[in-house]
């Protein structure tokens, strides 16, 4: 089986549980995914299958979306629902005093990832150095949030409400991260109590598939290569024998000079390379070699 599964993944399993669960159920070792999901996570979820696995790192920068669920008036060690909570002494926000503070953040903007993250440091996760009692500084990085929204505030407990926003940001976003810089700009502290995420790319959440529905053996549901590439790249129609040798490696010539990477399609609709349309050839970078 060749294609992507947008698995609507639900809170409780890594994204690695997940990797391994469709491995099984497809019959495959060639599953890989598109954007880790915290263990308390849920949502889309994009799994590239079989001769699809070639195309993971074309997808690695796509554009998120995320629901997150936002406690004000506490901070956590790993600025989730996860870690030690220290209560803010300041008084708790208002749903009006967070809209003013959301412009801020809005565009490109510094991020330091969390300390309980994979990113390595000197060879080793930042996650298992915090969790030896180790500080951990990471250096700040630069990411883009394209929307902030408000979506419901609850104020039920006055001391700690919870405000429920809706994101889309840059890959490499730490959601939990601007949990804890919103509740830091409000000087009450906050961090991340639920987060869903709504849109990787252009798979969204309506279309993401539940896991508790596929069994080992059965149909499981992808969408073709092809499919995909239409939706997500440039296009390049090949006649008959330029899939030919596209297929084999070889260059074809090309009218203009165009988009670095394009996907190559043959008469039948199938993809048959990824190809780099920069110079006056169209060079392929990945073949997808004819089942």
């Amino acid at each position: 089986m060749d294609g992507i599964l947008v698995a609507n993944k639900p809170a409780g399993p890594t994204s690695h549980d997940v990797v391994a669960l469709v491995r099984r159920l497809a019959a495959t070792k060639r599953v890989g995914h598109g954007g880790t999901l915290d263990p308390f996570a849920s949502g889309v979820l994009p799994l590239f299958v079989g001769r699809a696995t070639k195309v993971v790192e074309y997808h690695l920068g796509d554009r998120k979306g995320y629901r997150a669920t936002i406690c004000f008036g506490a901070s956590a060690t790993t600025d989730d629902l996860e870690g030690e909570l220290t209560p803010a002494d300041g008084d708790a926000p208002s749903r009006d005093t967070l809209e003013a503070a959301l412009p801020a953040f809005l565009g490109e903007i510094s991020q330091r990832p969390p300390a309980y993250s994979a990113i390595k440091v000197a060879g080793r996760r930042a996650y298992a150095m915090a969790r030896a009692g180790e500080t951990v500084e990471l250096a700040e990085r630069r990411v883009t949030i394209d929307a902030l929204e408000i979506e419901s505030w609850d104020a039920t407990d006055p001391q700690r409400p919870i405000a429920i926003v809706d994101v889309r940001c840059s890959a490499g976003t730490y959601v939990r991260a601007l949990a804890r810089d919103l509740g830091a700009a409000l000087g009450v502290g906050g961090h991340l109590t639920a987060l869903r995420r709504t849109r990787v790319g252009r798979y969204a959440i309506d279309e993401a598939v539940p896991l508790e529905g596929l069994e080992p053996g059965g149909l499981v549901p992808l969408v073709p290569m092809g499919d995909a590439a239409r939706a997500q790249f440039a296009l390049h129609e090949l006649t008959a024998e330029e899939a030919t040798a596209v297929g084999h490696g070889k260059r074809i010539p090309i009218a203009t000079e165009g988009e670095p990477v394009v996907a190559a399609l043959g008469p039948d609709g199938s993809l048959v390379a990824m190809l780099d349309e920069s110079g006056p050839e169209a060079r392929p970078i990945v073949v997808f070699a004819p089942r």
